[in-house]
């Protein structure tokens, strides 16, 4: 009877222990790199067909081209891409490149790159102090449901909490829905149809949102997971020009 009392304390410690991790956004984040850490793919490559709309309408379109190396890096062709024209991120930074030539650089850089495989790539530690650099309460979390299936909301602790937040589906761990506020407003990223690439994933379709207003959809194809990719692809001041097919 007392080795049963026994086994039956450890059972609830560790349900306790499961409960505690899932309540809270380091908790769920802890999970998340427990599941994929050193196992995500390290660079990926992929075509998309991006639509741009003002006012609910379609403005245009056009392919792109983009190149991936976590944890920091990403580089856009646009079409026609004969013309070279080029956007780079890497690290904290945005360049952008006309005919093959630098032509402006900001210091802003992009959090998907981070948050849709980057964050895999650092230690554990840093991953969970750029999320609160980014403006992610990890104190927060819950559970929810979206588009018919569970997920945790990294974050918030409900739907009622204008903050920061992702959303994380609950079965496979890969992001599906990020909530920015900001102070131009509320930026939505929905993203579906995902795509498994060896032990890590990519999401196929992405819809862009500012305010509730669609300003993008994104289509990928061509969908590539590999073990890294040349840096010096993402160096805006020594440009490589790639193919133009």
């Amino acid at each position: 009877m007392k080795i049963k009392i026994i086994g039956y304390a450890i059972i609830a410690a560790f349900l306790m222990l499961s409960f505690n991790m899932k309540n809270t956004g380091e908790g769920v984040l802890r999970i998340m790199y427990a599941k994929y850490a050193g196992k995500w793919h390290r660079a990926l490559t992929f075509r998309q067909t991006t639509e741009r709309y003002r006012n609910d309408s379609l403005k245009s379109t056009q392919t792109w081209r983009e190149l991936m190396l976590y944890p920091d890096k990403l580089r856009i062709d646009i079409e026609p891409f004969a013309n070279n024209n080029t956007i780079i991120f890497r690290n904290d930074s945005t360049y952008r490149i006309g005919g093959g030539e630098l032509k402006a650089s900001s210091g802003q850089g992009n959090d998907l790159i981070f948050l849709l495989g980057g964050m895999y790539s650092y230690p554990i530690e840093k991953t969970m102090e750029k999320f609160k650099v980014l403006g992610y309460d990890l104190t927060k979390a819950h559970e929810d449901t979206w588009k018919g299936k569970p997920v945790y909301v990294i974050g918030a602790n409900d739907n009622t909490e204008k903050i920061n937040q992702i959303w994380v589906d609950k079965t496979d761990l890969y992001l599906v829905r990020m909530i920015e506020y900001n102070k131009t407003g509320k930026e939505e990223a929905l993203f579906d149809d995902h795509l498994k690439l060896d032990a890590g994933w990519t999401e196929t379709k992405v819809h862009f949102y500012i305010d509730g207003k669609l300003l993008q959809v994104e289509s990928y194809f061509d969908c590539k997971a590999l073990a890294g990719l040349d840096e010096h692809l993402f160096d805006p001041y020594h440009y490589v020009k790639l193919p133009s097919q």
